[in-house]
C-alpha cells in the first residue's frame, strides 16, 4: 500500500512531485522515490512495505530495458499465480509490484482481467510519450488526477493537489446535491472543479495533451454471463470462493490483523480466519468501543473470541477526543466523510500501527452483493439504516444554492429492480464513499486495509444469484446466513441488519454541544446557508428532535473542511 503521484508534459518539475510525495508520507514511509524523463515525466511514490520488504522492490520501478517505469498502489493478491504463468527466469525481486510490470509488458491493457486485487497505478511508456492509468475493479484504491498549465497531474489524494497550485473551487452542483439528498459525488466527480476522479474499473491513457478514457470493467457483461450459467452447487462453491478470497489476503511479509464488530460480517471474517489461520497467535483482532452499553458491541465481540488463539485490542474512543480527530480527518480526506464511526475507525489504526500492524482486514462490501440493506426490499426511498423520516435539512440552504443541485442519473444496466439498487450502491453510492472514508483514515496511519468480501470472483457470482437466494422468509442474506450455519450459532447468523453503533446523536447534543455550536455557526463565511434557519435547526436537536444527526455532521464536517485549510 503506497501513495502515487505524478505529472506529465513539458516542463513537468521534480521539485513538484517530491512536494506532493512529502504530503502523502503517511501513505508510504518506508521509502520515497521520484523519477524523471528529461522534464516530460516526472513520477513519485512513497512505499509502505507490505511484500519483499527489500530496496530492490522500492518505486518508481523500471523495466529491464528502462522503456516502462511503474508506480503502483495497492496489492495485487494472485501474484504468486501470474508470476508463474509468466515464468520465473529472470525476475530481480519477490515483489508483486515487478510481477504487475511484466505483465503489462507482455499482455497490455488485457492483464488487467487477470488480475486479483486492489490497485491503481501509472506506467510511463518512455518510447511513446505516453502515460497508461487504471484502477482497480471497485475503486478499492483511489487515483485522482487534474489538468493544469498543459500538464496532467495524477495523485492518491486531493490535498497535495492544491498544494501545486490547483484552483481550491469548490463544485457547487456536488456540495449542493450533497446538503439536499445526502450524495457525496458520483462518476469522475469530486467535490472540487477541475479535480477529477478515475472511476472504478476505468482507464487513462495521456499522450500529446490528449486524455482517453476506457472502461475495462465490463461488470454488466460479467453478470449477465452468470446469469446464463448458473452455478449448480451455489453454497459449496461460494463457501469456497470465501475462503479463498480471505486466504489470499493473508499474503504478506508483515504482521497481519483484523477488524471486529458486532455485526453477521465481522463473525463471518473472523470465522474464515480462524478456520485456516487459527493457530497463529501472532494474528491478532481489534475492535472499538465507546463506553456507551447502548450501543458498544465489545462483550459480542469479545465472547466471539473466546477459545481462540487471536488477541484482541479494544480501542475506546472518548468524546473529548472528537474534535482534534475530526479536523486532522477532515484536512486529508478534503471531502465530507462518514461521522463518528469514521473516527473511530481512525483512532483503531491508529492503535494497530503503534502495534506493528501494517495490514488489517475487514467485512466491508458484503451487504452490497449479497443484498444486506433493508430498502433493498421495503420500497423506502431512503438510504440511511434506522432512519424513519429524511435525515436532510434543505431549508437552510439559500434559493440560489438549493438550485444549483446536479440533477441524479440514474443508471439501471438490469432488469431487475433489486440488481440495480445493488448495482447502484456497488459503484455509485454507499461502498464508493465508504472505501474512501477506509482508505484515507487507515493510511493516515500507514495501515493497509484488505477486504476479502470484495474480491471480484465472490462479488459477481453474488451479485448474479436469483433473489429467493437473497431474501427468504423475511432474512436478508438468506444464503450468506446459510453459510454460516458451517461457522456461526444460530442467534449470530440471525441477528437483523443494522448500522454501526456509535453514540454520535447524544455526544452531537450533550458533551460535544459547545463545539458543534462554534463549528455549525462558522459556515456563515459561506454565502450557501441561511443562518436563522441553521440556528433554527441546531436549536430543534438540542431540544430532543435527534433522530438524525446527519445534518447536524454535514455542517460541522463543512465547517471543518473550509474553516482549516
Amino acid at each position: 500500500m503506497c501513495g502515487i503521484a505524478g505529472s506529465v508534459g513539458k516542463g513537468s518539475i521534480e521539485l513538484e512531485i517530491k512536494q506532493v510525495c512529502d504530503m502523502m508520507l503517511h501513505r508510504g514511509p518506508d521509502n520515497t522515490g521520484i523519477w524523471t524523463d528529461e522534464n516530460e515525466c516526472v513520477l513519485g511514490h512513497n512505499r509502505l512495505s507490505i511484500i519483499d520488504l527489500s530496496d530492490a522492490a522500492n518505486q518508481p520501478f523500471s523495466s529491464l530495458g528502462q522503456r516502462y517505469t511503474l508506480v503502483f498502489n495497492g496489492e495485487i493478491y494472485n501474484y504468486l499465480e501470474l508470476r508463474d504463468e509468466l515464468g520465473n527466469s529472470d525476475f530481480r525481486t519477490n515483489s508483486d509490484t515487478e510481477v504487475l510490470l511484466r505483465a503489462y509488458q507482455k499482455w497490455g491493457c488485457g492483464m488487467l482481467d487477470k488480475l486479483n486485487g486492489m490497485f491503481a497505478f501509472a506506467i510511463w511508456d518512455r518510447k511513446e510519450k505516453e502515460l497508461f492509468l487504471a484502477r482497480d475493479r471497485f475503486g478499492v484504491k483511489p487515483l485522482y488526477y487534474a489538468l493544469k498549465n498543459d500538464k496532467l497531474y495524477f495523485c492518491s489524494e486531493i490535498p497535495p493537489l492544491f498544494k501545486i497550485g490547483i484552483p481550491k473551487n469548490p463544485n457547487l452542483k456536488v456540495w449542493s446535491s450533497y446538503f439536499i439528498s445526502g450524495k457525496y459525488a458520483v462518476g469522475k466527480e469530486t467535490f472540487w472543479e477541475g479535480i477529477e476522479l478515475l472511476e472504478p474499473g476505468y482507464t487513462l491513457n495521456y499522450c500529446n495533451g490528449e486524455i482517453t478514457l476506457k472502461k475495462w470493467y465490463d461488470f454488466e457483461n460479467a453478470i449477465k454471463t452468470k446469469q446464463e450459467n448458473a452455478l449448480m452447487n451455489p453454497k459449496e462453491y461460494l463457501k469456497s470462493l470465501l475462503l479463498d478470497a480471505t486466504k489470499l489476503r493473508f499474503r504478506a511479509d508483515v504482521p497481519v490483523g483484523f477488524n471486529l464488530s458486532g455485526g453477521l460480517d465481522s463473525s463471518m471474517l473472523f470465522s474464515l480466519i480462524n478456520s485456516q489461520f487459527g493457530e497463529n497467535s501472532k494474528i491478532e483482532a481489534f475492535t472499538f468501543y465507546t463506553g456507551d452499553d447502548r450501543y458498544d458491541e465489545l462483550d459480542y465481540v469479545q465472547s466471539l473470541l473466546k477459545g481462540s488463539n487471536f488477541k484482541l485490542n479494544p480501542v475506546l474512543l472518548s468524546p473529548k477526543e472528537v474534535p482534534s480527530l475530526a479536523k486532522d480527518i477532515a484536512l486529508q480526506q478534503m471531502e465530507p466523510y462518514g461521522g463518528l464511526p469514521t473516527i473511530a475507525y481512525s483512532k483503531l489504526f491508529k492503535v494497530a500501527a503503534e502495534k506493528g500492524f501494517k495490514v488489517l482486514l475487514d467485512g466491508q462490501g458484503a451487504d452490497e452483493s449479497w443484498a444486506g440493506y433493508d430498502y433493498y426490499f421495503n420500497n423506502s426511498n431512503l438510504e440511511l439504516q434506522g432512519v424513519k423520516s429524511s435525515p436532510f435539512r434543505p431549508n437552510v440552504l439559500t434559493k440560489d444554492f438549493r438550485n444549483e443541485v446536479k440533477s441524479g442519473v440514474v443508471t439501471a444496466p438490469f432488469d431487475e429492480n433489486l440488481l440495480n439498487l445493488q448495482y447502484r450502491d456497488l459503484f455509485q453510492t454507499k461502498l464508493q464513499r465508504a472505501l474512501r472514508f477506509s482508505d484515507r483514515v487507515s493510511m493516515q496511519s500507514s495501515t493497509e486495509l484488505r477486504e476479502p468480501f470484495l474480491d471480484y470472483r465472490l462479488v459477481e457470482n453474488v451479485f448474479a444469484l436469483p433473489r429467493e437466494m437473497k431474501m427468504q422468509g423475511g432474512k436478508q442474506k438468506w444464503l450468506f446466513r446459510e453459510i454460516a450455519k458451517d461457522f456461526l450459532t444460530g442467534e449470530i447468523r440471525l441477528a437483523p441488519k443494522r448500522p454501526l453503533q456509535t453514540p454520535q446523536r447524544e455526544w452531537l447534543g450533550d458533551e460535544l454541544k459547545e463545539w458543534v455550536c462554534d463549528e455549525a455557526l462558522s459556515i456563515h463565511s459561506l454565502p450557501w446557508f441561511d443562518m436563522n434557519e441553521v440556528k433554527k435547526e441546531l436549536n430543534l436537536y438540542f431540544k430532543g428532535n435527534k433522530e438524525s444527526s446527519f445534518h447536524i455532521w454535514q455542517w460541522i464536517n463543512t465547517a471543518l473542511i473550509f474553516n482549516n485549510a
